[in-house]
């Protein structure tokens, strides 16, 4: 009766960790008041930091792939309001070019430790040659 009892508990704990590694990760922050105005110095930076992600080789032919020059791109982004090159800058700021490989590798290893575990306490034995 143990034995049966401790596959059931086995199982169901492999079943809650594999949802709780499925839960995606959740950061919040402030969001800034539609009403605020924006100063030309934060206006100027945050145009050049929207040019530096333009420059970029992925950004630059995706854009090139859809038809625009560089001229037309320019003339969009200086016709933006304030508002909008604010909201573009912080979009570039979260962009996360290398991906987040952590949170892939830390699954893994945990699915894996658990495959260790449901098959020790099975009594097979792993032999790695």
């Amino acid at each position: 009766m143990n034995k049966l009892l401790m596959r059931k508990v086995v199982c169901c704990l492999v079943v809650a960790f594999f949802f709780l590694g499925a839960v995606p990760r959740v950061e919040a922050g402030f969001v800034p008041s539609a009403t605020s105005t924006v100063s030309d110095s934060a206006r100027f930076a945050d145009i050049e930091k929207i040019q530096r992600a333009l420059e970029t080789r992925v950004i630059k032919d995706r854009l090139e792939k859809l038809g625009l020059t560089s001229e037309e791109i320019q003339s969009r982004v200086n016709s933006l309001s304030d508002a909008q090159v604010h909201q573009l800058a912080l979009k570039v700021d979260e962009m996360n070019t290398g991906g987040d490989a952590l949170g892939v590798i830390v699954l893994i290893l945990v699915i894996a430790i658990l495959v260790w575990v449901v098959f020790y306490l099975y009594g097979h034995r792993i032999v790695i040659k």
